[in-house]
């Protein structure tokens, strides 16, 4: 596997267009912070790491709306590529949706979002947006 983040988000795509309750997704550190920052956003309902064979597995429970069974993830793209990565600085973090979505970043301090990486005054590499 060449993108093992692309991977995450198309199965977390995947998984949102059939309605799933749960997704099982093989787990790395990255994937594992992604899955960190976007529990604490309010996009996934819940996680669970898995220390189950080398590698491990996330278990993520999506998050839907009860009266609309609308998802709480409406968009996840990939930015940064193996092909062509997508770095920035401080001052040119980009805002998804004017502020409403999040830019998942990867910095010298972790994985963040945009908005904690502008606080904190850091640029990185620009995983994807999610709204």
């Amino acid at each position: 596997m060449t993108d093992p983040i692309a991977d995450y988000l198309t199965r977390l795509r995947n998984a949102i267009k059939a309605t799933h309750r749960i997704v099982e997704i093989p787990a790395s550190n990255i994937k594992k912070e992604m899955t960190k920052v976007l529990h604490d956003k309010g996009y996934i309902q819940n996680y669970k790491f898995e220390e189950d064979g080398p590698q491990g597995t996330i278990k993520i429970a999506l998050k839907y709306n009860p009266a609309t069974k609308q998802n709480a993830i409406v968009s996840l793209s990939r930015i940064s590529k193996p092909g062509l990565r997508k770095y920035v600085k401080h001052e040119d973090l980009p805002r998804v949706i004017n502020g409403l979505g999040i830019a998942i970043l990867s910095t010298s301090k972790g994985v963040m979002t945009d908005k904690e990486a502008r606080t904190e005054g850091i640029g990185g590499e620009v995983l994807c947006y999610v709204y």
